[in-house]
Parts: structure tokens; sequence; C-alpha cells
């Protein structure tokens, strides 16, 4: 077990310990807080799209730029020194 989930395990550990009412106010805490708030919705994202396919970063530059010529997308990106559109 690795220290970062030694120590996850260590705070779940004592969080279910608290009575249901402290629980329920360092969740409030926690969610009233713009950083962690953010962070608990990119981990909720990143786990319900976990096992979707992933993408070629390749064919993913190129079906954008084909997207962008066809006036689909309008940004213009650089990457590497080079233009793309």
């Amino acid at each position: 077990m690795t220290t970062v989930e030694a120590t996850s395990e260590v705070f779940l550990t004592a969080f279910r310990a608290l009575p249901k009412k402290t629980r329920e106010a360092v969740v409030e805490k926690m969610l009233s807080d713009k950083e962690i708030f953010e962070d608990l919705i990119d981990t909720v994202i990143i786990e319900q799209r976990r096992k979707e396919p992933s993408r070629n970063l390749d064919e993913y530059l190129a079906n954008r730029r084909k997207k962008a010529n066809n006036g689909v997308y309008c940004q213009v990106k650089k990457v590497s020194g080079e233009r793309i559109r």
C-alpha cells in the first residue's frame, strides 16, 4: 500500500467513525470549497467515462482539422510551432 493509499484509508476510516451530523457538516464544508468541489466533479466525470473507448490523439487532431476546414471549429491552435486549423 502506498503512502497516499494509506493516508486516504486512515482519513476514510476516521470520517466513517464520525457521528452522522458531523459527517454531513464535513461534506457540506467540502462542497462549499470551490476547489474541492471542482475536484469532486472531475473525479465523478472521470469515473463515469472510464469505460469509454479511448481515441488516438493523431486521429482526434486530424478530425479537428477536418471539422475546422468545414467551418465547425474556428479556433486556431499552435502545436509544436505549427499552425493547425
